[in-house]
């Protein structure tokens, strides 16, 4: 559909051109004839248009394949975070870390936050498909490593190559659906993905937890290698050469090198790994985190002045309802992250259910998580524009959850209604995380949607680590405390010390002791899981007003006279010629 521009028929219009007129276009059709459509018609289809065109296009059976195979292996990383849960008894008491336990979900979370935000950069820079192949090699090594592991360092190492796999996966996979899924349908393809994901932790701990007594959980680990290289082979030869993460993936290999901020890199991954160190430890390190917030300031200094090829646009950076966006889904998902991790433990230690049955209480959270994001994603967020009042309610029902777990998770609570619970939980925050992803794109500009989007699952990802972390330790601590406190009060702690100190990392001993030792030792994880659900929910709450704070306003690219996209200073969003031809040659 062309529109003809200063023809006989369509006079071109001026202060003195009568408003009828002004408002009028000529259309000309396939056929040759011509028709007058009103400004606001035309745009109503324009607008109709492009809520129903995907930025890229693939055929049917590429984008089954595409589909399948991304699927398993995101499959395959989030059952990697839920498996822990339901094997960690074994694992410690084979590894003799009891006391450390909490540290074979964080090395994996930290070294996953870690890379996730470059995925999103190395996406644009390299295409997609190199990066999901690389990402899922790193993960079945680290498997391998892990299952061979005979000492904690040796696992831990296992853990931290996985995890820096694992950090690409969920960015690559919102990428080729921002790509490849038009407005109207992306918010169900998003939901579709979450729901995937939510599916590999709920069968993950389930399947574990059902293995662990045939395989081991060695096995569990290992098999992760060949079923992780060939879902992540297939991802490549199902996406075609021809999709790209934008632009910059044209030029050679040096080109595409050179356009890398190895300082800012630097600087980012370094600022990131010392302060979730500082806080995942037994005793929260300051040094560590001060240390990553004086690296953080570097780095936020080095983006802003001194890269040609930022990590993070600037404009993403001076975007305030970004930042308050990243900040909202880091506390939601943190709080969330204590249902995921602490439901199975209350399962093992105060409901005496086995591995299996324990796993299977993520279910229903699971179950609901992705049924949240399906639902609005299908009915709801089916075009573009703001969301900012369905993320805020959804945000407040979530937190209120929580209130209901801290009174509920004690040994009276019938089954169903504990169940009924997570379920709530998990539908709340698949509903928030699908309008919140809607809502960011809306107030950014449309070139920097990867690193938008990149950045918002960086923060989720994030949020695993500062969930384990925080959340991790704050329920240690309690529960070491009413320990101690309970075994002092009866009979004395002189020789309980051991016994404590296997507590701490193993849920499942409780059903083991008798008498008063198992009626403490309920009694404390009781305790402790209350107060950590308290805490959840409180943290929750806040992030409520900080998600209010995001604002309806939408990010625009702003255009200079050559045309070229530019952030709010006028800098040019793409290399100006001479660094672009200077990239080409490897400089």
């Amino acid at each position: 559909m062309a529109v003809q521009n200063g023809g006989p028929s369509s006079p071109r219009p001026h202060e003195q051109t009568p408003l009828l007129i002004d408002e009028r276009r000529s259309i000309e059709r396939d056929d040759g004839s011509s028709d007058t459509l009103t400004d606001s018609r035309r745009r109503d289809e324009e607008l109709a248009e492009d809520e129903d065109k995907a930025n890229q296009h693939v055929g049917r059976v590429r984008g089954l394949l595409i589909m399948l195979t991304l699927c398993g292996l995101m499959f395959l990383q989030a059952s990697n975070l839920s498996l822990v849960t339901t094997t960690q008894s074994k694992i410690a008491e084979d590894l003799d870390a009891f006391a450390l336990a909490s540290w074979f979900t964080s090395a994996y979370m930290i070294a996953m936050s870690s890379t996730t935000i470059l995925a999103g950069r190395l996406a644009q820079i390299f295409s997609p498909r190199a990066c999901v192949l690389v990402s899922s090699i790193f993960f079945g090594v680290g498997g391998v490593v892990a299952s061979q592991g005979t000492t904690m360092q040796v696992f831990l190492l296992g853990r931290i190559i996985q995890g820096i796999g694992g950090g690409s996966i969920m960015t690559v996979s919102l990428i080729l659906v921002l790509e490849l899924s038009a407005k109207k349908r992306r918010g169900l393809h998003i939901g579709l993905v979450n729901s995937v994901f939510t599916m590999g932790v709920s069968f993950g701990a389930v399947i574990a937890g059902a293995l662990l007594p045939i395989t081991g959980w060695r096995f569990l680990m290992w098999i992760q290698g060949p079923l992780s290289l060939i879902s992540g082979v297939g991802v490549f030869f199902s996406i075609p050469k021809t999709f790209t993460g934008g632009d910059e993936g044209e030029g050679s290999i040096s080109a595409k090198l050179a356009r890398i901020d190895y300082l800012g890199a630097f600087t980012l991954v370094t600022s990131v790994v010392l302060f979730l160190f500082g806080l995942s430890s037994p005793k929260i390190e300051y040094i560590p985190i001060t240390v990553s917030l004086f690296l953080l300031v570097g780095f936020i200094i080095i983006e802003f002045y001194v890269s040609r090829t930022p990590i993070i646009p600037v404009t993403v950076l001076k975007n305030p309802g970004v930042l308050l966006s990243c900040v909202a889904q880091l506390g939601q998902m943190a709080s969330r992250w204590t249902v995921l991790m602490y439901a199975p433990a209350y399962a093992l230690s105060v409901r005496g259910w086995n591995p299996a049955q324990a796993g299977s209480i993520l279910i229903p959270t699971n179950l609901g998580f992705a049924l949240g994001g399906l639902i609005v994603g299908g009915f709801h967020v089916k075009r573009g524009g703001s969301f900012w009042l369905p993320s805020v309610v959804a945000y407040g029902l979530f937190s209120c959850t929580f209130a209901v777990l801290s009174e509920i998770s004690n040994e009276h609570t019938a089954a169903p209604l504990y169940l009924l619970a997570v379920l709530a939980n998990g539908l709340c925050i698949g509903a928030s995380l699908n309008y919140s992803l809607a809502h960011i794109l809306h107030l950014t500009p449309p070139s920097t949607h990867f690193m938008a989007a990149s950045l918002l699952t960086t923060f989720r990802a994030f949020a695993g680590s500062f969930g384990s972390a925080i959340g991790g330790g704050l329920f240690v601590r309690v529960l070491k405390a009413r320990l101690e406190t309970g075994f002092a009060e009866n009979g004395g702690l002189e020789g309980r010390e051991e016994l404590v100190r296997k507590l701490l990392g193993s849920p499942a001993l409780v059903q083991v002791l008798t008498g008063m030792e198992k009626k403490i030792a309920v009694e404390s994880y009781v305790g402790s899981l209350n107060q950590l659900f308290a805490a959840a929910g409180g943290l929750a709450l806040v992030m409520v007003f900080v998600q209010a704070g995001t604002g309806w306003k939408a990010g625009k690219d702003e255009v200079d006279e050559t045309g070229n996209d530019t952030d709010e200073e006028g800098r040019i969003g793409v290399e100006d010629e001479e660094w672009e031809e200077g990239m080409e040659q490897g400089v």
